[in-house]
């Protein structure tokens, strides 16, 4: 291994101790119950099959059989999520000629931070993580399940479903994955038209057009955001089959790998292996990590990994982060730190060549157990049909395309461009993959925003014809449930390209759209909670510095005697938004995953379990 992912390895291994050893405990005592229905009482059984056809009520009087449950975040508004309506009759075919059954166990919501970016209802997008993962216990609460079948891809959905699995961990799990739409127009021209109808270039019309013309099917949205970034770090971790994530839906080769993950993860639930708690360790976060930082993932991620981690007893930071950023290169190039798509990328070589590649350098944990059994090896190869038949073979070992795959000797970059920014305004990430060197450095005055429309108005009047450090505040976690300010993006685009230096300083997120603009975000302590940013005003200078990972005051004093601003609204009412507030107040701060369960899990796994 490299020394130091050997090193970080042991860092979170040792911090992790105390809780990952209580979180195994309550797995351990959870499987040493009797497995799945197998406990539960005659009355209890029949009404988990009432419903269920005479054939499958047969298997389930049979002890030795196992049954699935399915958890779905099914809904047809989600181009991502709407294959899945079929695939619940597809997963119970396969099972029943496989001698097994399975029941949709649950729904869990699913909203698409795509439609709601910029409405009230994105302020509900953060807590609809912990939302799903509560609705994914209450699935699985039922205890029929001898293994369970996660189907989900999007922003929160993929990390909710694996934290509220993990508290089954005594489980199998596999995730089963849509896959991504066919390309449509290109990501970079989308992002063109985006801009030009920021400065009143293009009408509604024209820009709609091209909307329509990017997401235009059914599937994943093609850029290289939080979704495909989910389902890249499966793979990594070993929890969905090799080559699965990006396949598009409805397609032969896309039924063949959902009807092999149905069976696989009955063949683990006869043979009593591939347990979730066993799969997720240490060496699998890192694996995640350092699959995140080789491909320019979603800086989403540098939440919702933590928030999951938690969840196996596992405790990980920012500084880890920092620390493999240092050493992991940037071997994959894709829309918004290149050109390419999903697709394109899937095309010269996917995952199978990512993960050979990171093998190779010894930046991988080889030795993880997956949902195929031991060895992250088997990610290496690629799925196709032969003969109508699903068959692995070997990936590729040369990139195909030059532009999108890169090996560790002639990377993207040296490291993997996420970095930690600290200083007197406290704690922040920067994702520096899809931005050019030389806007790495900005110093100017900030101009001080508690909303986006305020930005949108300022930009509109003229106002920020400067160079300018916009600090948009008052959107972390504890304030509006930390909303994506991705609204902002073309008009910070269009600053820069007109020669202005600037940047973005926030307690709230940008999304896995992150692009050119040198952005810190997750920034706590959060100016909710009397954090740095709510003593800022107009016109104070500020110097980002995202190489030496520093955000500083130019006067360091100029702070000096003043008092925190209060947020303007500070109950956030209509929308649905009053029902969170009780959530607003328990999250933990952004290093900490922003999670509403981080103090009850570390109350939890810390004393012993009373399953």
């Amino acid at each position: 291994m490299h020394p130091r992912v050997s090193e970080v390895t042991e860092r979170v291994r040792e911090r992790s101790k105390g809780s990952r050893q209580a979180y195994l405990q309550q797995m351990n005592e959870a499987g040493d119950r009797p497995r799945g229905r197998r406990g539960l009482s005659c009355g209890n059984v029949a009404h988990a099959m009432a419903a269920c056809p005479a054939g499958d009520k047969d298997r389930l009087r049979m002890m030795d059989e196992v049954n699935l449950g399915i958890v779905t975040a099914y809904n047809d508004m989600l181009s991502a999520h709407q294959p899945y309506e079929r695939f619940p009759s597809l997963i119970r075919d396969a099972l029943r000629a496989f001698g097994a059954t399975g029941q949709v166990a649950g729904g869990v919501p699913a909203m698409c931070d795509g439609v709601t970016q910029g409405e009230p209802g994105m302020e509900l997008s953060l807590h609809s993580r912990d939302v799903i993962a509560m609705a994914t216990a209450v699935a699985l609460s039922h205890n029929m399940f001898d293994a369970a079948l996660c189907l989900g891809v999007c922003d929160k959905i993929v990390p909710g479903l694996l934290m509220g699995a993990l508290r089954f961990g005594h489980l199998p799990v596999v995730f089963v994955p849509a896959g991504p739409m066919p390309s449509g127009l290109p990501n970079s021209e989308k992002a063109a038209v985006r801009q030009r109808f920021a400065e009143g270039k293009a009408t509604r019309e024209e820009l709609l057009d091209a909307e329509s013309l990017s997401y235009h099917a059914p599937g994943t949205c093609t850029f290289y955001g939080t979704a495909n970034t989910n389902q890249m770090l499966l793979e990594a971790m070993g929890l969905q089959l090799p080559g699965s994530s990006f396949v598009n839906p409805d397609t032969t080769m896309r039924d063949a790998l959902t009807v092999h993950a149905a069976e696989q993860g009955a063949r683990l639930a006869r043979s009593g292996t591939g347990r979730l708690a066993s799969i997720v360790d240490e060496r699998a976060i890192v694996n995640a990590l350092v699959t995140l930082l080789a491909t320019g993932g979603s800086t989403n991620l540098t939440l919702h990994l933590v928030a999951i981690a938690q969840c196996a007893g596992i405790i990980i930071d920012w500084d880890d982060m920092a620390r493999l950023s240092e050493v992991v290169p940037t071997l994959a190039h894709i829309y918004p730190n290149g050109k390419a798509d999903i697709n394109q990328f899937q095309a010269a070589g996917g995952t199978a060549w990512l993960f050979r590649h990171l093998l190779d350098a010894q930046l991988l944990h080889a030795d993880v157990d997956t949902i195929l059994g031991p060895g992250l090896e088997q990610y290496t190869r690629e799925p196709h049909l032969q003969d109508g038949r699903l068959a692995w073979r070997e990936g590729p070992a040369a990139s195909l395309d030059a532009s999108i795959l890169r090996a560790p000797a002639e990377p993207f970059s040296a490291d993997g461009g996420l970095r930690l920014v600290q200083g007197p305004l406290g704690r922040g990430v920067i994702k520096t993959s899809a931005v050019a060197a030389e806007h790495w450095l900005v110093e100017a005055p900030c101009r001080v925003f508690e909303d986006q429309d305020e930005f949108v108005v300022a930009f509109k009047a003229g106002e920020l014809e400067q160079d300018v450090i916009a600090v948009l505040r008052f959107q972390g976690p504890a304030a509006n449930g930390m909303p994506e300010l991705h609204k902002l993006t073309p008009y910070l685009g269009v600053l820069q390209d007109r020669g202005f230096r600037v940047a973005l300083v926030t307690d709230g997120r940008m999304s896995g759209a992150s692009g050119k603009v040198p952005a810190v975000i997750h920034l706590y302590p959060e100016a909710a909670r009397g954090g740095a940013l709510a003593y800022l005003q107009d016109g104070d200078r500020l110097r980002l510095d995202a190489a030496e990972g520093t955000l500083t005051l130019v006067n360091p004093h100029v702070l000096d005697g003043r008092v925190p601003v209060v947020a303007r609204e500070p109950v956030k009412r209509g929308m649905g938004r009053e029902l969170f507030g009780f959530m607003r107040q328990s999250l933990s701060v952004a290093e900490q995953g922003a999670s509403s369960f981080t103090s009850s899990l570390a109350e939890e796994d810390n004393v012993r379990s009373d399953y």
